[in-house]
């Protein structure tokens, strides 16, 4: 999976991965000339006492230098640049996958996780990528031609090499062994530290409430502390793994100096060799301390990329047509017929054979206990899902064949759990209409319900408000969500039980400021209390995902038994449920 994310994101780069390799080329055979250079300034300048030729061996070397500097520059500076494009094309296909999920996907995956991906696992792969720019050509060309070149220098030492390089491998390799599974455990105990971290944060009236401190210190405690010796552990190898490069490294250069030194003492060997072949030694060295930095990287990257992929290779169950229809004769009709629908490996279904129709200016209400469907059934319209049984028509058109633009323009929904984005009041009531006048916002909040509370704001409709709406009440939010949906003007308007935040008092005013309004849309409801759809042309009563009962409420309380045990749990007079 990684060499596949890398090779298919970084393809469109192709151009600047190739001036990369010639940059990168270029600047290690420049390093590796330098020390020939320098073991010639020794042998022929200092030792003969030449100095004109010191100064134009070294004013190479300073022009050799110059372009090592300017093409690692160069180098660092587009591979920083393919790095970071890399990343930034990822993140964009992660989240346009994401935005075509329906909500069966997001569930599967959770709002966490896919954040995580999108962020963590995206950055350790870039950060593979960014090495692999930076370091990839380097290594091998480094450590091949730092071979050569020592050998060059003096075929006598080489032996040192070939007793080096391995040594170094096996140490390497053992620490790396061990510091690889060592940071996995550290991931796995970052994710339970900010498990418990979030849940004390979100939970923490609960907490305070049940007096439950000491014993969420105490689990927090011993979570961090754990995390803490698995840390120290993987720390304690890799700081092992600076001295022991450093201990193989002076090993191998007092080796030269002493071999060396004894085969210049019998002419053998000059000492400006033996200095190239020592700082050859050294590049070799370093060659092989990069190359296990990107093994270490590589797990890590490995374990994230497969994340990223199976983003990427989840297909959304909510498909866009092939042909869509764009056009309709008529607007506001709603129709369900036959329509059920049952999850993968499900054992029965969500929803069962649920027919109904709904036309401009009717209302239709679904009521029902918890997880008997209603919730799935409003998804249903704007495709949120799809339905694996029977059609769901709007304007008489299948969803599944109409444009999903002309779709989301038809309707408007207020979900169970109102969302209000970073941002202000009027943004968040333009998100549906970003052409909306502020009139059309006040009249909009003045039907919600919501106008009193705006404008005793700091600011009114320019008062900012927080990620999720945190900075107003539940009600204010929900009251801000119906707005929201109102300012869009939709022929079909969708309810998930958003009126449950609602007082009594404040639910019976907004309605009756609705029905004005909505007098040419089509309006479907989710509600928990009839005393919200009592008045509503059409009640479905759902049970277990089938429909139990349907229509008026003076008829369903004399004929279904359901909606009469609900009437009854909600205190209706006894004589209205007789």
């Amino acid at each position: 999976m990684l060499l596949r994310l890398l090779r298919t994101h970084l393809a469109p780069y192709r151009r600047w991965l190739t001036i990369i390799v010639l940059l990168q080329f270029t600047a290690t055979a420049a390093m590796l000339y330098l020390p020939s250079l320098n073991a010639d300034i020794i042998d022929r300048g200092v030792a003969r006492g030449d100095h004109d030729y010191v100064l134009r061996v070294g004013a190479i070397m300073l022009g050799v230098s110059l372009v090592q500097a300017a093409c690692s520059m160069c180098s660092a500076w587009f591979g920083g640049q393919t790095a970071m494009a890399f990343g930034r094309d990822l993140r964009r296909a992660i989240f346009r996958r994401v935005g075509s999920y329906s909500a069966r996907e997001v569930s599967s995956f959770g709002a966490p996780s896919l954040i995580t991906r999108a962020t963590n696992d995206v950055q350790q792969v870039q950060m593979l990528a960014m090495m692999t720019c930076l370091m990839a050509v380097t290594i091998p060309i480094m450590m091949v031609g730092g071979i050569i070149m020592a050998m060059r220098e003096d075929f006598g030492l080489s032996w040192l090499v070939v007793a080096v390089v391995p040594v170094l491998f096996v140490c390497m390799g053992l620490v790396v062994s061990r510091m690889v599974p060592a940071f996995r455990s550290v991931q796995q105990r970052l994710d339970d530290v900010n498990r418990i971290l979030r849940e004390q944060i979100t939970g923490i009236r609960v907490v305070r409430a049940f007096v439950r401190e000491p014993e969420e210190t105490r689990r927090f405690a011993e979570s961090n502390d754990d995390l803490t010796r698995v840390a120290l552990t993987a720390g304690r190898w890799m700081a092992l793994m600076f001295p022991l490069v450093m201990g193989v490294s002076n090993v191998a250069s007092l080796g030269v100096i002493w071999f060396g030194g004894h085969r210049v003492d019998d002419g053998q060997m000059e000492v400006g060799a033996l200095t190239a072949f020592l700082a050859y030694l050294m590049q070799i060295l370093m060659s092989v301390m990069m190359g296990t930095f990107m093994l270490m990287s590589i797990p890590r990257a490995a374990v994230s990329a497969d994340r990223i992929a199976e983003v990427l290779d989840t297909a959304s169950s909510v498909v866009p047509p092939a042909e869509p229809v764009t056009e309709v004769r008529v607007s506001g009709h709603l129709d369900l017929v036959g329509v059920g629908l049952t999850y993968p490996g499900a054992e029965a279904p969500v929803l069962r054979d649920v027919t109904f129709s709904a036309r401009p200016g009717q209302t239709v209400a679904v009521i029902g206990s918890t997880g008997a469907g209603k919730t799935t059934l409003v998804n249903l319209v704007p495709r949120l899902l799809d339905a694996t049984a029977g059609v769901v028509r709007v304007d008489g058109v299948d969803v599944r064949d109409l444009d999903p633009d002309l779709l989301w323009s038809k309707v408007g929904l207020v979900p169970q759990r109102a969302f209000l984005f970073s941002g202000t009041v009027a943004s968040n009531l333009r998100y549906g209409r970003a052409d909306a006048s502020d009139d059309e916002l006040w009249q909009a909040l003045e039907i919600a319900q919501a106008a009193d509370f705006v404008r005793a704001m700091p600011e009114g409709l320019d008062t900012a408000i927080s990620q999720g709406g945190t900075t107003v009440s539940g009600g204010q939010r929900q009251r801000l969500a119906i707005a929201r949906a109102l300012v869009r003007r939709p022929e079909i308007l969708l309810f998930d039980d958003a009126f449950s935040a609602l007082d009594v008092a404040t639910d019976a005013r907004l309605r009756a400021a609705l029905a004005p309004v909505t007098r040419e849309t089509t309006v479907l409801i989710v509600a928990q209390r009839i005393a919200t759809i009592r008045d509503a042309d059409v009640i479905l009563v759902l049970e277990d995902g089938e429909v139990v009962g349907q229509g008026t409420h003076d008829e369903l309380l004399t004929d279904n038994p359901t909606y009469r045990e609900i009437a009854a749990s909600q205190g209706l007079g006894g004589e209205e449920v007789a």
